[in-house]
């Protein structure tokens, strides 16, 4: 089994608790609106890093990545795109396991015919909302949501539970 943490809108800032939750992951999944470079840089710090352009990445940097990205982890495809709302009614693209999501800065965790649809919620600048960054564990067989390493990150930088169900 590898984990994978998934992490969205940092909007330029990487909080210490948060990468700190990230420690031990073996790869990383930003679905955007990462804000600048070095918050990638911190994260490449912490493992590989698969990440996509957001609405709010519009520098000369964010040029590099792609506005949606599959990337193939441990025998499963994850579909990475920054609003969700962009697949309008169509389903999943064909193999996936999952849809990784950002934009609304909201966490949540659903599966619809068999594919996992994860939105990790807002990592940084965000007052409106808690921040979280979610890890994925996969195991052989399948996806599977682990809960017991799911933390939401508050605005006093408290890290809590975050209570999704699957």
């Amino acid at each position: 089994m590898i984990r994978i943490g998934v992490i969205s809108e940092t909007h330029g800032l990487l909080r210490p608790e948060v990468a700190h939750c990230l420690n031990g992951v073996a790869h990383i999944i930003h679905a955007g609106d990462i804000g600048a470079e070095q918050v990638l840089e911190g994260l490449r710090r912490i493992a590989p890093v698969t990440a996509i352009r957001g609405n709010v990445d519009i520098g000369d940097w964010a040029r590099d990545y792609r506005d949606a990205e599959t990337v193939r982890l441990c025998r499963y495809d994850f579909y990475i795109l920054h609003d969700l709302n962009e697949l309008g009614s169509k389903p999943a693209p064909e193999g996936a396991a999952a849809v990784i999501c950002g934009h609304s800065h909201r966490a949540s965790v659903k599966t619809i015919d068999g594919v996992l649809y994860l939105n990790p919620g807002s990592a940084g600048r965000d007052a409106s909302s808690s921040r979280s960054g979610l890890r994925r564990s996969i195991s052989t067989r399948a996806a599977s949501f682990d809960r017991s390493c799911t933390r939401s990150v508050g605005p006093s930088g408290d890290i809590g539970r975050l209570d999704q169900e699957v």
